[in-house]
C-alpha cells in the first residue's frame, strides 16, 4: 500500500503532511512512502532527507495521486480554499484522503471529494482524549499559534513587555489581555507571562478560570452568565445575542487598558462571536495591538481583515 505526500499548494503554506522520521516505522507495517518533489522542502526537509528513510520522491503530482492508495496532507481541500479543488480531478475511487478539511465549515467541497469514491479522515474531529493525545493535530497547532500570536505582537508593539529598571528611571511592563482560553490561548497566557507582560484573561467557561490563574495569569470576571456555557468536549458553546452584547459592553474598559489584545474564541461550525467592536478599538491607546486568532471563521474583531497568506 502507498502512502502519498504532495506538495502543499495553498499560498504561504510552508507545513508539510509527514516529516522523513516517521517513514522507517511506517515501511515497518508493510506502507511505501511516495514523496511529491520538493514538498518538504519549505519546512526544512529536502528530498534527499525522504530519500534516506526510503521513500520515494514522485516528479509529477498527476502521478503521485494516480499511485497513492492513502494521501496525506496539511490542508486538503476544504481547508483550502484557494487551490484546494484543483486536486479534487486528481483522485480516484476508494482512495483515503487524511488531513485538516473543515468539515464543519462549507459541505461543498466534502461533497466532491465524496462524489470521486474518497474516503476523508479529518483530523480536526480527533477527540481530545489522553488516548489520541498523539494524533491531537488541532491542538498541536493551536498551541504553535498561542505562541506565535504573542511573539508578534511584542515584536509589533511599541513598547516590551517586561518592566525594565533603567539609570533613566522605570519602564512599566506591558498589559497582555487574552479573550479565550482554550489551547491557543492557554499558550498566549503563558509565553506573555515569560515575557515579563501583565496578563489577564476572560472567557466564558467558568472552569477556564483555574487554568488561566494555574499560569499566573489574572482572570477577568463580569458580572454575567453564561447559559450552557460549554459542550461535552470542552468547547465553548454559542450564546445569544443579547449576551454577546452585554460581554462587549463589560470587556470595554478592559481592552481600553490593554496594550495587547489576543482573541481566540471560537465555536466549532460557527461563526467566531464577536467581542470586540470598531468602538473598542478607538478607545485603546495608539501602537496598541490586536491579533485576532479566530479571523479564519470571521474573526472576534469587529475591524478584522483574513489575512492573505498561512502561518
Amino acid at each position: 500500500m502507498i502512502v502519498g505526500v504532495p506538495r502543499e499548494t495553498f499560498p504561504g503554506e510552508r507545513r508539510v503532511a509527514m516529516v522523513p522520521l516517521v517513514i522507517p516505522t511506517l515501511a515497518k507495517s508493510g506502507l511505501e512512502v511516495h514523496v511529491e518533489s520538493g514538498a518538504g522542502v519549505e519546512a526544512g526537509y529536502p528530498d534527499a532527507e525522504y530519500l534516506a528513510k526510503g521513500a520515494k520522491i514522485v516528479a509529477d503530482r498527476r502521478e503521485l495521486f494516480t499511485q497513492a492508495d492513502i494521501l496525506v496532507q496539511v490542508l486538503c481541500y476544504g481547508s483550502n480554499d484557494r487551490t484546494g479543488q484543483a486536486d479534487v480531478p486528481l483522485f480516484h475511487e476508494g482512495q483515503v484522503l487524511i488531513g485538516f478539511l473543515r468539515p464543519l465549515g462549507a459541505l461543498g467541497p466534502l461533497q466532491e471529494i465524496a462524489a470521486k469514491g474518497v474516503i476523508s479522515f479529518s483530523v480536526e474531529l480527533m477527540p481530545r482524549s489522553t488516548r489520541a493525545q498523539s494524533m491531537d493535530a488541532l491542538s498541536s497547532m493551536g498551541t504553535i499559534c498561542g505562541y506565535k500570536a504573542v511573539l508578534i505582537a511584542a515584536d509589533t508593539l511599541p513598547k516590551i513587555f517586561p518592566m525594565l529598571t533603567t539609570a533613566a528611571g522605570t519602564i512599566t511592563p506591558g498589559r497582555v489581555l487574552v479573550i479565550g482560553a482554550g489551547v491557543a490561548g492557554l499558550q498566549a497566557i503563558a509565553t506573555a507571562r515569560r515575557l515579563g507582560a501583565v496578563t489577564s484573561a476572560y472567557d466564558l467557561r467558568p472552569a477556564a478560570k483555574e487554568q488561566v490563574q494555574s499560569l499566573g495569569g489574572r482572570f477577568v470576571e463580569l458580572p454575567i452568565e453564561a447559559k450552557d456555557a460549554e459542550d461535552t468536549r470542552g468547547y465553548a458553546k454559542a450564546q445569544d445575542e443579547s449576551f454577546y452584547q452585554r460581554q462587549r459592553e463589560l470587556l470595554g474598559k478592559v481592552v481600553a487598558e490593554s496594550d495587547v489584545v489576543i482573541t481566540a474564541a471560537v465555536i466549532p461550525g460557527k461563526k467566531s462571536p464577536l467581542l470586540v467592536t470598531a468602538d473598542m478599538v478607538k478607545g485603546m491607546a495608539p501602537g496598541s495591538v490586536i491579533l485576532d486568532l479566530a479571523a479564519e471563521r470571521g474573526g472576534n474583531c469587529e475591524l478584522t481583515r483574513r489575512a492573505r497568506k498561512s502561518w
